[in-house]
């Protein structure tokens, strides 16, 4: 599990007038093999506490314990990033290889993992992401759907605890944010169908609602603070509040406001999901 308690997390800044508070107050929990989406306009303090989730970012205040293990112990700070892998949103900045295969092997040769057992999962991972076509390739030849699929699977084949997705999909067209999610719709699937050993807790930030949709719970933040933090289709009929969050609402929920406030039941169409 991981939780925060009472973190507040501010940014230096040269004007004494600016509010350089990030984030303020939040507490959380959040359980092993969730699916957990949070939502926010830019600035709202979403990708702020995803970076302090595996310990880039120490708080000013408060605390950040990842299975027992506080982030701001520089001793845990090794087993906290082994538990805790991270995608970010420019695939571009976490490849390192000269190949998709080599990605791939790049975290797990530094786990010390054997080789046999290395180019098992290997093979198994270039599978699994459908990038088997790719595994002589550079990397840089791949298009920005596929370098975004090599960045989650270098990340799996270490078979992180928990995997946090800062804003992935931003940087693709429509059909890379797709083959995105219906990855991590496997994933999901894989936990609810106990076909992997370890549950793997998904972290996904996002400013796009309907990739919310999949997920166990919506966090929605705004101004450093928690807003909302319950199941989509709960949050997603507050419609108007989120509008002032600065938010777009799936459209089945804002005609299903229409439909309300025309009188009409909604009873048995209560879960859009």
């Amino acid at each position: 599990m991981i939780k925060l308690k009472d973190i507040v997390f501010e940014y230096e800044t040269d004007d004494p007038g600016a509010n350089n508070r990030a984030l303020d107050n939040i507490n959380l929990e959040i359980r092993e093999g969730e699916y957990v989406s949070i939502m926010g306009h830019n600035s709202s303090g979403k990708t702020t506490l995803a970076r302090c989730l595996n310990a880039l970012f120490i708080p000013a205040q408060g605390e950040v314990i990842v299975d027992d293990m506080l982030t701001s112990n520089l001793n845990n700070v090794s087993s906290i990033r082994r538990k805790v892998g991270m995608v970010f949103q420019n695939p571009e900045n976490q490849i390192v290889s000269t190949t998709v295969e080599r990605e791939i092997a790049f975290g797990l040769e530094n786990l010390g993992v054997p080789t046999e057992i290395m180019h098992q999962a290997v093979n198994g991972t270039l599978k699994r992401f459908r990038l088997q076509q790719y595994q002589k390739h550079p990397p840089h030849l791949l298009s920005g759907g596929e370098k975004q699929r090599l960045a989650l699977a270098a990340v799996m084949a270490m078979n992180p605890k928990y995997l946090i997705l800062d804003e992935p999909t931003s940087m693709l067209d429509p059909q890379g944010r797709k083959e995105l999610l219906d990855l991590l719709s496997e994933i999901k699937k894989d936990n609810r169908n106990k076909k992997t050993t370890n549950q793997v807790t998904i972290i996904l930030i996002t400013q796009f609602a309907e990739e919310t949709l999949e997920s166990d719970r919506l966090i929605v933040m705004d101004k450093g603070k928690i807003v909302f933090d319950d199941a989509p289709n709960i949050v997603f009929q507050n419609v108007e509040q989120l509008k002032k969050n600065g938010l777009e609402v799936p459209v089945e929920f804002e005609i299903g406001q229409i439909l309300v406030e025309k009188g009409y039941s909604l009873e048995p169409l209560k879960d859009f999901r």
